[in-house]
């Protein structure tokens, strides 16, 4: 008769070995697992912090006037600017000079590129406004055109507005270039909300070609208001 080992019985030389062991081994391989699966390449693991900095491109830099790339509107100043040979002080004097008795509102330079002209306004002391075209390289000043959309209503503000204005556009321009230094491309005579007359020049730099606007009490040469115009 054969007699069947007791399997509860351990055998020589082996220590038994519990289950709770056991299953702090199973749980000790199920995290090497894990962990080697995490450091993978392949993409399909959990990347870490140091990884995911490594992976990120840098942002590229934004184009600037600095380094050679220009907005539209710094482009059209940096094109028509330079072949202005006759500035806005002597489009005035030319613009006052062909409607007499008149004094100056407005000047702007306009383009294209290949022929700029200075858009002049002045308005005699009833408050009638003319425009004059002025050649920007030649200096001639075109037909005289008087502002056919202006009312009774409008003359006597404009003639008001002249005269409280004790301050000249080109003491307005100076005071604007004393505090950015370039080119005037534009004057205009307005009022503020309080109905004090200002002018508002633009100065544009020859460096970036930003164009910055003063708004300058025309009664003290105070300036009310500066802004940059990087576009």
């Amino acid at each position: 008769m054969i007699t069947k080992r007791n399997s509860s019985v351990p055998r020589r030389g082996r220590p038994p070995i519990s289950r709770g062991a056991g299953l702090v081994c199973a749980a000790a391989v199920a995290a090497a697992l894990l962990t080697g699966c995490g450091d993978d390449d392949d993409g399909g693991g959990t990347t870490t912090d140091a990884a995911k900095t490594a992976q990120t491109p840098t942002p590229a830099a934004s184009p600037s006037a600095g380094d050679g790339s220009l907005t539209e509107d710094q482009a059209e100043r940096k094109a028509l600017i330079p072949k202005a040979k006759v500035g806005y002080e002597e489009a005035l004097r030319t613009a006052v000079a062909a409607v007499d008795k008149s004094k100056p509102v407005s000047v702007e330079l306009k383009g294209p590129a290949d022929s700029p002209k200075w858009e002049t306004e002045v308005a005699t002391s009833d408050g009638a406004k003319h425009t004059v075209d002025v050649d920007a390289v030649t200096g001639k000043a075109g037909q005289a055109r008087a502002d056919a959309d202006q009312d009774a209503s409008d003359k006597t503000e404009l003639a008001d507005r002249l005269k409280k204005a004790t301050v000249t556009p080109e003491q307005a321009a100076q005071t604007a270039t004393d505090k950015t230094k370039g080119t005037v491309s534009s004057v205009e005579l307005d009022d503020t909300d309080g109905g004090t007359p200002k002018w508002s020049v633009d100065v544009v730099s020859t460096e970036d070609w930003n164009k910055t606007t003063f708004d300058i009490d025309a009664t003290n040469r105070k300036i009310l208001r500066e802004h940059v115009d990087r576009d």
